[in-house]
């Protein structure tokens, strides 16, 4: 709850809806005891007093009944109307919708055309033609409200659980022998709840907006007993006399609407998982940069240059640092391999250089990022606009949902090449089919017309890898792009990539946890460790001659084909939080060789000729001492 209420305070127009809605509710519940006139007590003789006159403080209407007592107990009364439709909508129409759904087939068939033939009249019409049914009355009213609701609760609810109900864990469910209700109850409804509620806090306005208008009818609250919409009808022969009587009810009823729509945008955004990181507001067009330190005099080592990069995520009043003092270089015609532990910082890393990284959370709070000598921390949008996948491309680890389902992929090429570059469409076209060709594709001409969803994982990945050579850049970074895929279609990607890099001199960073990988394409390698470079060096020195433990421990848990009978390792512990890093080497908890030295201060990256590593007591040192 704690969590939640933080959250939602980081919205302030929800707040706001969540301080007026608070007041509102207040004043309702202690109506009884204010001292105020009896809301039904009337006095001809004092009828349309103006407000402030003596003992009528918003004035009195045309019977002489006091305006303030009838809006605070019309007040009480419209709003436990409200949230008693939305309650009973609610549960019957997420009811309806968990059946349809979990069932399916000719249960949700039967349930969901019923549900459509309710959604196809006009929800006022079928409200007023309940009412006129039940006959007139707040309570019929109250279930008229309900009633055309439940079929919007019913749809939203349906869709959410259709979802669920073939999830892994609802089969595991279902093979641990439990029965259907226990299933619904235990699996499906805790993941329901947040919708439920969501719907709820967004729907109550219109419920009571809707009570409202059936009582400004005259079928909903009957007199001498008062509802906000009761006295909006009473007051429509003399508003324009006597605007008071309208005016009081009516802003009445816009504060209570406005409180709980803005409250209901806040409790969907905090309830909403994927905000939950803190982002509650639309990100930024690039990362937010505000940096504390910035090299003196950063010097271009490639066509691509990090000195001292720094990334953080601030959530709330936590400070993740997910970069921290990355310095990495990748030259013309290379390809710099980025190892480690998955939430070791490479993606961020990557995605920091062309201020990628989501604002909020994500800020660069110091460092430098070069290409060809051209700042890009800090850099103006429109600049970084006219880099991004023209200089600098980008290939995502997941093709199928990077590339949009809706559109061909040889029309989210030629866009592609189109966005950076004055050609005709036929022009572009051409250029989309060498580039299928170029990743060998077979059959470009029909491929190019086909969406993503009919090409299987290996084919999306190489059109990936297609728009990110539309433009012939001169930095490609490639994030996991051979992670989901099979070990021959993984050979044949990495073949592409290889053969492409010789041709056109393309300098690659290739974000990986493979080895293998790194062996087979990369000439220098980097490995990252809890936000940091832990070592760095040729492929042939990392691979043969690691000289940090982790790095020897990571390539210890890789299996090896045809070495013999080895045990294969496993590290012990987890990676530390990187909003609460420890004092010293960030490795040590994990480390076997371990001295107390390595928990004191800041360990630097050591060089040793171009083989760096920020360890105290090394690899290579411990065998030369065991040795000795």
């Amino acid at each position: 709850m704690r969590r939640f209420l933080a959250l939602l305070a980081r919205n302030r127009l929800a707040l706001l809806g969540l301080v007026v809605m608070g007041l509102v509710v207040l004043l309702a519940l202690v109506t009884p005891w204010l001292p105020l006139k009896p809301p039904n007590v009337t006095n001809t003789s004092d009828k349309f007093l103006p407000p402030f006159s003596e003992g009528a403080l918003l004035g009195t209407d045309h019977l002489g009944r006091d305006l303030l007592s009838r809006l605070l107990w019309g007040t009480r009364l419209s709003l436990a109307v409200g949230f008693a439709a939305a309650a009973i909508a609610a549960t019957l129409g997420a009811a309806i919708g968990v059946v349809a759904g979990y069932y399916g087939g000719r249960v949700d068939n039967v349930v969901m055309r019923g549900v459509d033939m309710l959604m196809a009249f006009p929800y006022i019409l079928l409200a007023l033609a309940i009412v006129a049914a039940l006959g007139p009355g707040l309570f019929n009213a109250l279930i008229a409200v309900a009633a055309v609701n439940i079929p919007f609760f019913a749809r939203n609810i349906r869709g959410v659980t259709v979802g669920i109900a073939h999830k892994e864990f609802v089969d595991a469910a279902r093979l641990s022998g439990l029965s259907d209700a226990r299933i619904i109850v235990s699996e499906v409804l805790p993941n329901v709840v947040p919708v439920i509620v969501i719907a709820m806090s967004t729907t109550v306005g219109w419920m009571i907006l809707e009570t409202a208008g059936l009582s400004f009818l005259g079928l909903g609250s009957q007199p001498p007993q008062a509802d906000l919409g009761s006295m909006l009808g009473e007051a429509r022969s003399a508003h324009i006399t006597q605007p008071h009587t309208s005016v009081v009810p009516g802003v009445m009823i816009l504060i209570i609407v406005m409180a709980i729509n803005l409250l209901g945008d806040g409790v969907r955004d905090a309830l909403d998982p994927r905000l939950r990181s803190g982002a509650l507001s639309r990100p930024m067009a690039a990362t937010q940069v505000a940096r504390d330190h910035v090299p003196p005099e950063p010097r271009a080592e490639g066509v691509l240059t990090l000195t001292d990069l720094e990334t953080q995520f601030h959530v709330g009043k936590r400070t993740f640092r997910a970069v921290n003092g990355v310095s990495l270089h990748v030259a013309p015609g290379e390809c710099l391999g980025l190892i480690g532990e998955s939430g070791s910082g490479k993606s961020v890393t990557a995605l920091s250089v062309m201020g990628l990284v989501a604002s909020p959370p994500g800020v660069i709070t110091g460092g430098s990022a070069q290409y060809k000598g051209q700042e890009l921390i800090g850099a103006r949008y429109g600049k970084l606009r006219q880099l991004r996948g023209d200089r600098v491309s980008y290939i995502f680890q997941d093709p199928l949902a990077t590339l949009h389902p809706l559109y061909k992929v040889g029309d989210q090429l030629i866009e592609a090449i189109r966005v950076h570059h004055p050609v005709g469409r036929r022009a572009a076209r051409e250029r989309a089919l060498g580039l299928l060709r170029d990743v060998r594709i077979p059959n470009p001409e029909s491929r190019i017309d086909a969406y993503p969803h009919e090409m299987s994982g290996g084919m999306r990945q190489r059109v990936g890898i297609a728009m990110a050579l539309a433009n012939d850049p001169d930095v490609i970074i490639a994030d996991e792009p051979t992670t989901a895929l099979d070990v021959t279609v993984q050979a044949q990607i990495l073949s592409v990539l290889s053969d492409l890099r010789r041709e056109r001199g393309l300098a690659i960073v290739f974000i990986t946890h493979d080895f293998g990988v790194v062996a087979q394409l990369c000439d220098r390698a980097a490995v990252m460790y809890a936000g940091r470079i832990v070592e760095q060096g040729t492929t042939e020195q990392i691979l043969n001659h690691p000289r940090h433990p982790y790095t020897a421990l990571l390539m210890k848990c890789v299996p090896e084909l045809g070495a013999g009978r080895r045990r294969l390792e496993a590290i012990p512990g987890l990676p530390p939080a990187v909003d609460r890093l420890p004092e010293g080497c960030a490795f040590a908890d994990r480390c076997p060789k371990v001295q107390p030295d390595c928990r004191a201060g800041e360990i630097v990256l050591r060089q040793v000729g171009d083989h760096a590593a920020r360890c105290l007591h090394p690899v290579e040192r411990a065998r030369e001492e065991a040795a000795q």
